[in-house]
């Protein structure tokens, strides 16, 4: 006898007909497929040329590719999976943090500088990337889903801030002396850290909420269960 096992998190019947939906997901897989080609390529060719400024952008863009497939794998499912999969965020945050700290103080170690060729890869790349992004999800601008909406308003955010972020990072990169590097990663840093901070503590304070409401639903089910069984 076979015994089946709901999913912990169902998906929406409604978003695998939807057409929008449908839609969404599609280039939501596209964006990811075309991150993730190019972080392997720019990794492996980094790796091949040991350019240790390339491996650590090629990386990066693998922290992005986890962000978005966290996304498409929420979309639909509800409440709990999205507190889940903040938590995924968050971690990730940390880990880009922290591997943005260690990048940081090997370069004050060894004084090591990337070169203007590969700092100008770093700024077009992240800038085309943006404007990719956000050029497939103007579709969803108007819509009403919520994780569409964040989504286009992330990448509207991100097209806008990245120009500008890449545009500083190319001249940090590319100055005579260390210190504007140094400065932009410590600021990065913060960033990663404040971030999955402000997640985690989003995640336990709701968690509290929902404590004495599970609770006190949990104690009407056992109510519930005692009475039928008391008939």
């Amino acid at each position: 006898m076979s015994e089946t096992h709901a999913h912990p998190f169902p998906v929406d019947p409604g978003i695998l007909v939807d057409p929008e939906a449908l839609a969404y997901r599609r280039r939501v897989l596209l964006i990811v497929s075309v991150i993730a080609c190019l972080a392997a390529s720019q990794t492996l060719y980094a790796l091949a040329i040991g350019n240790r400024f390339l491996l650590k952008d090629g990386i990066d863009w693998v922290y992005d590719v986890i962000l978005w497939l966290v996304a498409l794998a929420i979309f639909g499912r509800g409440r709990r999976a999205e507190e889940v999969a903040a938590l995924g965020v968050g971690l990730v945050m940390l880990v880009a943090g922290s591997h943005t700290a260690y990048d940081l103080w090997d370069k004050i170690a060894t004084g090591r500088r990337a070169e203007t060729w590969v700092a100008g890869w770093s700024a077009f790349t992240a800038i085309g990337l943006a404007l990719f992004v956000v050029g497939l999800m103007l579709r969803f601008r108007s819509n009403d889903n919520p994780l569409m909406t964040a989504t286009w308003l992330s990448s509207r955010n991100d097209a806008i801030s990245t120009t500008a972020f890449a545009t500083i990072g190319f001249v940090a990169r590319i100055s005579p002396s260390q210190g504007p590097e140094i400065l932009l990663d410590i600021f990065l840093i913060g960033l990663a850290f404040q971030a999955a901070g402000a997640i985690f503590l989003s995640v336990w304070r709701d968690a509290r909420r929902q404590g004495p409401s599970l609770q006190r639903e949990a104690d009407g089910q056992v109510s519930n269960k005692i009475a039928s069984s008391g008939r």
